[in-house]
């Protein structure tokens, strides 16, 4: 466990890091056998209540309610979730080892011990919004690609190539990798989470808990040495206030107002089209615009099977979703998807097999839903950057001919 476990003395206090590989069974022994031989006053486990639930119950995708996930616009945490969980599922597969069972192993010991274990992690939502809220538009597109990549990898990962993620030069060379292809995500995923559990770690022995002497941490080897060297500049007098990485950051005043700028633009070309180009031109405009986002909408939802009330909603949607910062077709469709194609039990306990194969994500309707979603949301942006584009050519040759 050279490489896996650091002892940290600090203020008087012991700070045990054990580092684990999320789906390996060596892990799990490392743990039981690092909190025995440690005797912890805590355990701290790298997981907030909500993954702790999960894990508690791993049937609570069935309780999934596809519409309000919609409507809350967490359409992409979701299917961020099931990808993740689906991903560590197939790669401890080898082992017999489900993800997290480290954490279950590290929470019963301290039970067993009659030792109080603490969850030291961010919420998982919190993470997730921070990643896609602060990842520039081309990153957003990075790890969409990730995202769906790693949904649909069918190599098979051994056991000894699990077992080498928790070896530092390992995970250094990952960690270097995701820092050089996608950096604002690796600061939100990595480097804001390693403050976040140093943090909760020292929280967790100091301040109301000053009583304690001594912490096993249970975390993943790739947080070792940010935790480490964290923990350190807190003993050096830095803040444990990790407040302002628990919210989303507001949108810059840019993005807000590009969110209302696209839609007055597009119907100042249209208005423009009646006074350049006369009555027939301003209604070739406005037809151009139904046509273009409708259709396009509609190809989207098609290209998803949708059931084909869904794909008359995203066709008849879209043309005034897209003038609306509101609301998108995406949810109006995926929730007409999930009205007539209402998603079952046998979908919910299959989505995690399901969301790692294309034919999965069109045999399961819960994925299903996802997937009209999507496309028919990229099927309207489309259509709107089509239907601008010729407005901006119309107005330009009318401009033109006037002065000719």
């Amino acid at each position: 466990m050279s490489q896996t476990k650091k002892i940290v003395e600090l203020c008087g206090k012991t700070f045990v890091l054990i580092g684990t590989a999320h789906v390996s069974k060596e892990s799990v022994d490392d743990v039981v056998r690092g909190i025995r031989e440690e005797m912890p006053d805590c355990v701290a486990i790298e997981l907030d209540e909500e993954r702790l639930s999960s894990l508690d119950d791993e049937n609570g995708w069935k309780d999934i309610d596809i519409v309000k996930v919609l409507k809350d616009g967490n359409g992409f945490l979701l299917l961020a979730n099931l990808i993740m969980a689906s991903f560590q599922r197939r790669m401890g597969a080898p082992s017999g080892t489900r993800p997290g069972d480290e954490m279950r192993a590290g929470i019963r010991t301290a039970s067993e011990m009659g030792v109080p274990s603490v969850m030291v992690d961010r919420p998982i939502k919190t993470t997730l919004r921070r990643a896609w809220a602060t990842a520039p538009a081309g990153s957003r597109m990075k790890l969409l690609a990730v995202l769906l990549s790693s949904a649909f990898d069918t190599n098979e990962v051994s056991t000894g190539e699990i077992e080498a993620l928790k070896n530092s030069s390992e995970m250094d060379n990952m960690m270097g990798e995701v820092s050089e292809a996608l950096p604002s995500v690796k600061k939100v995923l990595i480097d804001e989470r390693d403050e976040y559990l140093a943090a909760k770690i020292w929280e967790s022995v100091s301040g109301e808990n000053g009583s304690r002497n001594k912490v096993v941490a249970v975390l993943g080897a790739g947080h070792l040495p940010g935790v480490e060297r964290r923990l350190s500049e807190i003993a050096g007098g830095c803040s444990t206030d990790v407040s302002g990485l628990c919210s989303v950051p507001e949108k810059k005043r840019s993005a807000r107002v590009a969110k209302w700028l696209v839609p007055a633009l597009i119907v100042a070309l249209i208005v423009s089209g009646f006074f350049i180009g006369g009555k027939e031109a301003g209604i070739d405009s406005i037809v151009k615009w139904f046509v273009c986002n409708g259709v396009l909408a509609g190809v989207g939802a098609v290209a998803a099977l949708a059931h084909p009330l869904a794909i008359l909603v995203s066709v008849v949607g879209a043309p005034f979703t897209s003038l609306c910062p509101f609301i998108g077709v995406g949810m109006l469709s995926g929730a007409a998807q999930a009205f007539f194609c209402k998603p079952k039990v046998a979908d919910m306990e299959a989505v995690l097999d399901d969301v790692s194969s294309v034919r999965g994500f069109y045999k399961n309707r819960l994925l299903r839903v996802l997937l009209v979603f999507f496309l028919s949301s990229l099927g309207s942006s489309v259509g709107t950057f089509v239907a601008g584009s010729q407005f901006v050519v119309g107005i330009t040759q009318a401009v033109s001919g006037l002065f000719s």
